[in-house]
């Protein structure tokens, strides 16, 4: 029987409404990809100002979303940063206060276990997860990286390689198809991102989301950028030293790969609806000429440049383009983000918290909270034993031996750690070491080897 012309005036609004919630995309699901470098210095990137380093590709991220100006890695060094922003938790309640090493005798951490990672607790929402690169979370059952909620793997299972073109450390190779031994041949910052760029085009017409971690080793040394790169650095910068081009030409190379990978999110039509987390797992090493201007010093120090690193979040459909913030931030908030956004895979203890409401456009401050950093590490110089920082409000206290003296400074007055007020302000040095041994006993709940059992 035939609408009346009523009828079809009633059906009009709500036909029109219907397609217009089945048009909107969905931001409770969104694709999600993490880039994580290895060692980039807070001043190479040229975002942040830098004159020597063209990093077009972060900087068409960093347009296009939020920049964080005070976020923090959760260690000095890669592998502990990683289990924070694996487990959303301070890396030595997870088992992983220095560095995992393939060498028994230089190890210091050992992930524990029992702890659910950021990819298992991502399927709970539905999501396919795949890590692509640097792994160095753990070489054997039961830490692979497919045992711990992967979907798929193609990478690095060390942390560095003696040679980007050979992929071998101590002689050995990590590079995985899952759980099998590969041996490909290439730059490895060129195998991770045609492998990411290939995951990409397989997911294309899956409706499902995903989870891609691309982690870089780049530009972590040995220094060892493509020839073609490095000429194109000295003939933008004739004067420039060797080293210093060589780690620009790295950083560079490391770009034009990340713009492969958004480039591919494009042509699958799925970046409007990607959040795309971009940042480094600790500062720059100035052995290598990193530029971790104006903060001080660089990776393996707790002062500024070793911990505070580059970071830009987009999310075209949510986030309001060239944004930024100042309100700290550290790797370990990442997951619980995740969380956040998909509702999904939460449940047990987290050190960290959600920034999405950062990411929202709240400007409101979160109520101040320590942060809290570590790193435990062999050698004379350490001794076997941790080193670590606080930071309260606008004050840090940190030391960069396990030996030597504590120092304060205020970070709101002197961020570049100028001026040591350890000695003129002992009540507050005493109030803040209070709170820091809390972190150091409840850290020291958690084995950080191997039980023998499990040899």
């Amino acid at each position: 029987m035939p609408l009346d012309s009523r009828k079809i005036l009633i059906l009009i609004p709500i036909i029109c409404l219907a397609l217009s919630v089945r048009s909107q995309p969905r931001t409770d699901r969104p694709d999600i990809l993490i880039i994580l470098t290895d060692d980039l210095g807070y001043n190479d990137v040229s975002y942040n100002g830098s004159k020597e380093v063209q990093t077009p590709n972060i900087d068409a991220l960093c347009r296009a979303g939020m920049r964080f100006d005070r976020f923090y890695a959760n260690s000095p060094v890669c592998a502990p940063t990683r289990a924070s922003m694996m487990t959303g938790r301070y890396p030595d309640r997870v088992g992983v206060p220095g560095l995992i090493r393939s060498t028994p005798d230089n190890n210091w951490g050992f992930l524990d276990p029992s702890v659910r990672l950021m990819p298992a607790r991502m399927k709970e929402a539905g999501y396919h997860t795949a890590h692509v690169g640097k792994w160095n979370l753990g070489f054997d059952p039961p830490n692979l990286p497919n045992q711990k909620g992967f979907d798929h793997y193609h990478g690095w299972l060390e942390d560095m390689m003696d040679d980007y073109l050979g992929h071998r450390r101590h002689g050995r190779n990590y590079m995985r198809l899952d759980s099998t031994e590969i041996d490909p041949p290439g730059h490895a910052t060129d195998l991770f991102t045609r492998w990411s760029v290939d995951y990409i085009k397989q997911r294309a017409a899956d409706p499902a989301p995903f989870l891609l971690y691309l982690a870089y080793n780049a530009p972590h040394f040995p220094v060892q950028p493509p020839a073609e790169w490095v000429a194109r650095v000295k003939a933008k910068n004739p004067g420039m030293g060797a080293k210093r081009a060589a780690l620009i030409a790295l950083i560079e190379h490391m770009d034009d790969g990340i713009g492969q990978v958004v480039s591919a999110l494009k042509a699958a039509g799925r970046y409007d609806n990607t959040l795309i987390i971009f940042t480094s797992d600790n500062g720059g090493n100035l052995d290598d000429s990193a530029d971790n201007r104006p903060l001080r010093n660089g990776k393996q120090t707790m002062y500024e440049g070793g911990i505070r690193v580059p970071t830009t979040v987009s999310w075209p459909i949510v986030i309001k383009a060239g944004t930024s913030t100042d309100i700290p931030c550290m790797t370990m908030d990442i997951l619980p983000t995740l969380i956040d956004i998909t509702g999904k895979g939460g449940g047990g203890v987290m050190d960290g918290r959600s920034f999405l409401p950062i990411l929202k456009g709240d400007t409101k401050p979160p109520p101040d909270r320590p942060l809290y950093f570590v790193r435990r590490e062999g050698g004379l110089r350490h001794g076997g034993s941790a080193y670590h920082a606080l930071r309260l409000g606008d004050w840090k206290m940190l030391r960069n031996t396990p030996y030597e003296p504590w120092q304060l400074y205020n970070l709101r007055k002197d961020p570049g750690e100028t001026t040591d007020h350890a000695a003129s302000e002992p009540a507050l040095l005493q109030r803040l070491n209070g709170v820091l041994m809390k972190y150091i006993q409840e850290g020291g709940r958690t084995p950080w080897q191997r039980p023998l059992h499990n040899k």
